[in-house]
């Protein structure tokens, strides 16, 4: 497949990262030493120029091109580069943008903008959010087959009760597959003897009423009631959704918001939310609000310095659980050895949506698990996967060695994988996937 880039940020250059080595890839970056950068570092042809403009798009072949994605940082750029590649191509477009305005208008007939999918980048940071939220310990979640299916990496804390143990003893549940450890750094696929440490992360895929089992009882006694009221630091649009997003899961919220009249039309716009003006980091206003007393903390102010004083804040006054958003995603690891508990940049969620395009047609979903440690696919199996019409047992002989077939979904009902289950073409398989094998195992699944 031919794709073309538009725009060489840090959405632009992780998406090139994740596609040069399988895909001829055109990055196009309006700086000159950005382009000649990626040239020595990534194969790839990257041009110096205007993504907007037609004759900087022809001169970079983009009328060849089977896909563009639109990155920049800008959303009207993005939307005027998708529009400007459809005159000279037929390929299909796909649009990075932050503000939902665009995304409400591109909806209504989804031929607006000469555009063939939009990204949102702020809500789907809030659905992250909202998704880690509603799991003690969670540091990812993600949903498959519309739902169906649920995937979720834990953390393993000191007092666990699954510390210690293996994942043998720890699979007491009907519909959940025990997929990864992750450990220093590294991915183990999860056997029964595989033993589960402190510190650890486990991936697990199965049933929301599974995974919410699991994350219940893999916690000590004391941390299993589910979090009832939530503090969200910083009213703009992340912040707005992820409100809206917890009130319908029936959380209780309260939103502090530092500019008058923005506090004023949130309050309109949530009534199920309790908004408040004044400055998320007066550690003063936040004793007398006994915002301590809230389940969690999410901050998201218009800085990573604030985000980090804020969830800092937040540890001293009891809150048992702070998630922050982070806009540099380099930034990630480093918050969460200092104290905040999940760190979530919506660049790498941004990244990870547009990256599910340029894999196979058969990809339904994508999620990455610690960015370039492994992947959860959920792929529709045809009549020439290694796994169509076979046991588990015999298939997974032909699939490369880090492939766990996680569920499988038919007709959208939810069947557990066991090994003598047998896949037919037309179901949804969700499978986690060492990030070394994706390709060989895209192609045989």
């Amino acid at each position: 497949m031919k794709v073309a880039i538009v725009g060489a940020g840090e959405v632009g250059e992780s998406i090139a990262a994740g596609l040069c080595d399988t895909h001829d890839v055109i990055v196009i970056d309006v700086r000159e030493d950005r382009a000649d950068e990626l040239n020595y570092s990534m194969d790839v042809l990257a041009v110096a120029g205007d993504g907007t403009d037609v004759e900087t798009l022809e001169d970079a072949d983009v009328g060849s091109a089977d896909m563009v994605l639109a990155a920049t940082d800008d959303d009207e750029t993005n939307i005027v580069a998708c529009s400007t590649a459809k005159a000279i191509s037929e390929a299909f477009t796909v649009a990075r943008i932050k503000d939902s305005k665009y995304l409400r208008t591109w909806k209504r007939t989804e031929e607006a903008f000469g555009i063939d999918f939009m990204v949102a980048t702020n809500l789907l940071a809030a659905e992250a959010i909202a998704r880690v939220a509603a799991l003690p310990t969670a540091r990812d979640a993600d949903f498959f087959a519309d739902g169906t299916v649920q995937m979720a990496e834990f953390d393993v804390c000191k007092q666990s009760p699954i510390a210690g143990g293996t994942v043998e003893e720890a699979d007491q549940y009907d519909s959940l597959t025990f997929a990864a450890v992750l450990r220093n750094g590294d991915v183990e696929i999860a056997r029964g003897d595989t033993e589960i440490a402190v510190g650890d992360r486990v991936v697990v895929i199965g049933s929301s009423q599974s995974v919410h089992e699991f994350a219940r009882d893999s916690v000590p006694e004391e941390m299993r009631q589910e979090a009832t009221e939530v503090v969200i630091a910083g009213g703009s649009e992340i912040g707005y959704h992820v409100a809206r997003l917890l009130n319908e899961q029936g959380l209780s919220t309260r939103l502090v918001e530092q500019d008058e009249d923005r506090a004023r039309k949130l309050a309109e716009a949530l009534p199920d939310t309790m908004v408040m003006h004044s400055d998320a980091t007066d550690a003063g206003f936040l004793e007398r609000e006994h915002v301590g007393d809230a389940d969690i903390l999410v901050s998201a102010l218009d800085s990573d310095e604030k985000n980090l004083l804020e969830s800092l804040l937040a540890d001293q006054l009891g809150i048992e659980r702070t998630i922050s958003v982070i806009d540099q995603s380099s930034y990630v690891g480093l918050f969460e050895r200092i104290g905040v508990d999940v760190a979530i940049s919506p660049r790498s969620v941004v990244a990870e949506e547009i990256t599910r395009f340029t894999q196979s047609s058969n990809t339904e979903n994508i999620a990455f698990i610690e960015t370039d440690k492994a992947e959860v696919l959920e792929i529709e199996v045809d009549e020439e996967s290694v796994l169509a019409g076979r046991p588990i047992r015999e298939s997974v002989g032909d699939l490369p060695a880090g492939v766990v077939i996680g569920a499988i979904t038919r007709d959208g009902e939810m069947v557990i994988p066991r090994g003598e289950t047998v896949i037919e073409p037309g179901d949804h398989v969700i499978a986690f996937v060492k990030f070394d094998v994706i390709d060989e195992a895209i192609e045989k699944l």
